[in-house]
């Protein structure tokens, strides 16, 4: 039953580097007493209501630009962005040909072993995901895994702990899921492994074994580096491109989320969940998170 909820409520998996651009001036963006709305219930951890069906993506945008502005006093300032919908039969559910994009803000990130209430949110749920942290701006001229690479300073494990906000049963699509945020609220991040500009280590964040756990040892979810479209460095690549083309540069040290290595799952009070990277490095890697 909760299954079936999620996957209709939503995924934030990640899916296919293809994307349609749409002009936001061209965008019936929600207006300010909307978006003001929904930011004081993401403050308040409550659940709230859609904007509804008809929200094209460039609307979404319009109106996470205004959510984010309005949370940067309790969050601080942009510290990176994530991908969203990078799966092909999610994106079809949520009626976009493409992924989507969100905002990290600095208080969203937690160090390894944080502790969080299971309450985090009004929609809270958790993921196995990945960072990779952006040595220089060069990013953005770069083409092919390895040159990619040269300019990427890390990679981080991540356990994102997204809210997806909404009351249940209200509508979601790729416009809606774009307007609030992509569901960026927490994520907790273990030590950086740094990047090696080398086909051995491309090769490798596409092959290693990405394990979700619990502290009973039940394993949730074992999904390849390939998950996230077909490799990460595509998604990185799709993140980059889709910033530019808003007229968004990246700079040394912004974060980029990568997407999920897991469906998402619902948070249980006295319970850890640790995401292991097996062969990303010559020892696995790990990150924790307990819900209180």
């Amino acid at each position: 039953m909760l299954r079936r909820r999620l996957a209709v409520v939503v995924s934030l998996a990640l899916a296919s580097p293809l994307a349609v651009v749409i002009s936001p001036a061209r965008a019936a963006c929600p207006s300010d007493e909307a978006v003001a709305a929904l930011a004081a219930k993401v403050t308040a951890r409550e659940p709230a209501e859609s904007y509804g069906p008809g929200l094209t993506v460039a609307d979404g945008l319009c109106a996470q630009e205004k959510l984010v502005a309005k949370l940067k006093p309790a969050l601080g300032e942009v510290v990176g962005y994530k991908a969203g919908l990078t799966n092909e039969a999610v994106q079809k559910r949520f009626g976009v040909p493409h992924p989507v994009r969100g905002t990290l803000l600095a208080k969203m990130i937690l160090k390894d072993g944080a502790s969080v209430p299971a309450a985090f949110g009004a929609a809270p749920l958790f993921e196995s995901d990945l960072i990779m942290t952006v040595k220089d701006s060069g990013i953005h001229g770069a083409k092919g895994h390895v040159e990619i690479l040269k300019h990427l300073d890390a990679v981080v494990p991540f356990l994102e702990l997204p809210d997806l906000v909404l009351q249940k049963g209200a509508h979601m699509d790729g416009g809606v899921l774009t307007a609030i945020n992509v569901g960026a609220r927490l994520g907790v991040v273990g030590t950086p492994v740094p990047v090696r500009a080398t086909q051995d280590f491309a090769d490798r964040l596409a092959k290693m074994t990405v394990v979700l756990t619990d502290d009973t040892g039940r394993e949730i979810a074992k999904s390849p580096g390939a998950a996230i479209l077909g490799h990460p460095l595509d998604a990185v690549a799709w993140l980059v491109a889709d910033l530019g083309r808003a007229g968004i540069t990246l700079k040394a040290g912004d974060m980029l989320s990568l997407g999920s290595f897991s469906p998402l799952s619902p948070p249980a009070a006295g319970r850890t969940v640790t995401a292991r990277y097996e062969g990303l490095t010559d020892k696995p890697v790990e990150v924790k998170a307990t819900f209180q």
